[in-house]
């Protein structure tokens, strides 16, 4: 004990205390408990009484050496402190120091064989501990982890007979290097070399709740497009024994794979999930479009076929479908558009009858492209090029009629048509954009102002064409931005037509449009800050309509083949996948858009789809599988674990069989300490094993090949001697 002396302000000795044991690690205050102390050692934990600095005592002694997995720990009242030598001192301080040397060489992801067992050591060490914050008055607790990976609490009373502790195990698990006790029971706890993990203390006992991925350090790094997603995955050895792991590292948003179907999915056209209602929380209905086929399949535990009880017409290709009221659905096909009411064998909201309810609107040539929006649709056809507009109107109970609103002629062929969701008037809540922008025409911020029903446009010209759906009003052009074409390396003029175009309301609002030469475009309008629409959007304005133009502000290369824009939810503020060679996410962003790719196959289509069990999925088409999968949100790093046990130093990719070959040392089996596994890398399972020597471990690998065939070559050593040390130092006694 040392003290600050008064006089010359130098460093005074006022007393010591010594006790025959291993050597000391750390010292501690005990908050709430003046002039107690926690003395760390090597197997034990000492209570050292301070308040008289010149008569230091242990009260308490807890003895953690010896002590058998799951038993628990032991508490020592008083131990009376003795005078030692300083030989057994520093005998004490010897045998630690080696003990310490073992477990660095074992530890050490720089020593590549290993000599010693770490499982003869007996003592059991404190590896990290960390104080309860805010705890009750007079009762401190402290929660330890043992270098074995059991987690103990010491909770400390005061009372008139003077301090107790009560020990109690609350976990077992990896030993963790350092612990931080946070509030309302949360413990963070890290693991050198490997993950860390969030526990959560429940009724005396740690509850796992979410893993912390570390994927350091990096030993060894193969990198290959295993997964065919176009782009590169890197498959890396990482951690050491116990810990050390096989990493999938992806770039992008992570995906969870729950289902697929068998390869049945041939010549999939169109994919479509609907509702029976606008207010629904689930999907009810899948709508399977193929090239002279359409199937509809109801969205549950099974995906059953309903599509006789719905009304679709079966034996043609779907164009388009959508829920243009509650319990009506569309379907729009090459003859005409029909609208459906299901028989409640389809939903239970359905008509009570045998057969649904069918009404059906043919035009005089083939319909090309068209939309469903809230009570309308829209359709084009090609030769000649027209517009029709559509609605729906009650005649009778059961009884609907479709009927056209208007009809246009247009210069240029119609290539896709959107109409944005949210009842089609875009009625958002205003925290979605900052305010309700339909209050936002210009300075008059009060004034009552709706913005027209309108549809966007891709067409041959090309351009992107914002029309109005108004249906007191005649064929009006609200917007139009025009897509430049680049001949001069002889690109046609057909890939920049536009695949599929789509409204987008974020903190500005953009028209994007995904071209057939695999481009996708933003627009938006040179409005001024407080003007979310142009003016022309507006149902007061009449503004000619082509003085409004669209800007292009963006253009990004997506892929090679056409661009398809499938939003995420029914609302003009949700995320958006785009398909392409690879599917991406497109999100807002800091006042912008922001993209980030999928892990998962090219697909060719997909669609949301809620259920009870599947909230949130998402249905990809890809090698002629139907593709069901959950998006992993909030992973930081999008990297797959794989337990390989021991302490993987390399790994090669082999190209012939899609295996991985990794490198292992620091095996705890009798037979072998290190060896070489092919692995397989969608799921980790081990497919073979080579087993080195006892006593020789693997140094490198490498694959070559040899005439026809490709073998693996193993560079090995053989020691009896102490490994090489971490700093580098050439091993003894070593034969290659």
């Amino acid at each position: 004990m040392y003290a600050l002396a008064a006089n010359d302000g130098g460093i005074q000795y006022l007393s010591g205390y010594s006790e025959p044991g291993p050597l000391a690690l750390e010292i501690a205050e005990i908050p709430q408990l003046d002039g107690f102390g926690l003395l760390f050692r090597a197997g034990d934990i000492l209570i050292v009484d301070l308040r008289d600095p010149k008569d230091i005592c242990c009260t308490i002694r807890i003895s953690m050496t010896g002590s058998l997995v799951g038993e628990q720990i032991s508490v020592e009242d008083s131990c009376r402190g003795l005078d030692v030598d300083d030989d057994v001192a520093a005998c004490a301080l010897l045998e630690l120091r080696d003990s310490g040397n073992n477990i660095m060489m074992d530890d050490s992801y720089m020593a590549i064989d290993g000599a010693d067992n770490p499982g003869s050591m007996k003592s059991r060490v404190i590896c990290s501990w960390s104080w309860e914050p805010d705890a009750m008055r007079g009762q401190p607790r402290l929660i330890f982890c043992l270098d074995d990976g059991e987690f103990h609490i010491l909770e400390f009373n005061w009372d008139t007979e003077g301090l107790k502790v009560l020990p109690e195990r609350v976990h077992r698990g990896l030993p963790c290097k350092p612990l931080l006790w946070m509030d309302r029971g949360m413990i963070a706890g890290f693991v050198e070399m490997g993950d860390g993990m969030i526990l959560h203390l429940e009724h005396g006992r740690l509850v796992h709740k979410s893993t912390v991925q570390n994927v350091g350090p990096i030993l060894d790094l193969a990198i290959a497009d295993y997964h065919g997603e176009k782009q590169d995955q890197l498959f890396s050895c990482c951690g050491m024994c116990p810990e050390g792991s096989l990493r999938v590292i992806r770039n992008g948003v992570n995906v969870e794979k729950l289902l697929r179907t068998e390869p049945i999915y041939q010549g999939v056209t169109g994919l479509w999930t609907l509702r029976m209602k606008r207010t629904d929380t689930y999907h009810s209905f899948l709508v399977l479009a193929f090239v002279e086929e359409t199937r509809i399949l109801s969205v549950g535990l099974s995906f059953n076929d309903i599509s006789d009880a719905v009304g679709f017409q079966p034996e043609v290709c779907t164009l388009a479908c959508g829920l243009i009221a509650d319990g009506l659905l569309v379907q729009i096909h090459s003859k005409g558009v029909k609208l459906c009411l299901p028989t409640s064998y389809a939903h239970p909201e359905g008509a009570t009858l045998t057969s649904p309810v069918c009404v059906d609107w043919y035009p005089d040539v083939t319909i090309s492209v068209g939309a469903v929006g809230h009570d309308v649709v829209a359709v084009a056809t090609s030769n000649p090029c027209c517009l029709y507009i559509l609605r729906v109107r009650p005649l009778s109970s059961l009884q609907y009629e479709l009927y056209e609103t208007q009809h246009v002629q247009l210069q240029y062929e119609v290539s896709c048509i959107s109409i944005p969701e949210e009842d089609s008037r875009l009625r958002t809540s205003s925290s979605a954009f900052g305010g309700d922008f339909r209050k936002r025409k210009g300075n008059n911020s009060a004034a009552e102002v709706d913005v027209r029903m309108f549809a966007v446009i891709g067409t041959h010209k090309p351009s992107v064409e914002v029309i109005s759906l108004e249906p007191d009003e005649a064929f009006r052009l609200l917007s139009i931005g025009s897509i430049s074409v680049n001949n001069a390396l002889g690109a046609p003029v057909s890939g920049c037509i536009p695949e599929n175009v789509r409204f987008v309301a974020s903190e500005r609002f953009y028209i994007l449009a995904g071209l057939r030469n695999g481009m996708l475009l933003r627009f938006e309008s040179g409005t001024s800050k407080d003007q979310y629409l142009p003016v022309s959007f507006y149902k007061e304005s009449f503004a000619p309509s082509l003085n409004t133009l669209l800007q292009l502000v963006a253009i990004r290369h997506i892929g090679i083949t056409p661009v398809g824009l499938v939003p995420l939810r029914d609302s003009a503020n949700s995320d958006i996948i785009v398909l392409s060679d690879r599917s991406w996410l497109l999100y807002a962003s800091r006042h912008s858009l922001a993209y980030s790719s999928i892990s998962f196959l090219p697909a060719s289509h997909v669609t949301p789809v809620s259920s009870v069990d599947c909230p949130s999925g998402l249905l990809f088409v890809a090698e002629n599988c139907l593709h069901l999968v959950e998006m992993v949100h909030g992973k930081r790093l999008n990297a797959q674990k794989f337990s390989v046990g021991g302490t993987p130093r390399k790994v090669l990719y082999h190209s012939d069989s899609r295996t991985l070959l990794v490198m292992r040392t620091g095996l705890t089996g009798a037979s072998c300490s290190s060896d070489i596994v092919q692995i397989d890398p969608n799921n980790g399972i081990l497919l073979s094993r080579f087993k080195c020597e006892l006593g020789e471990t693997a140094k490198c690998i490498q694959i070559v090949k040899i005439g026809s065939e490709q073998v693996l070559i193993v560079g090995t050593s053989k020691s009896t001697d102490r490994p090489m040390m971490p700093n580098g130092e050439a091993e003894r006694l070593t034969d290659a």
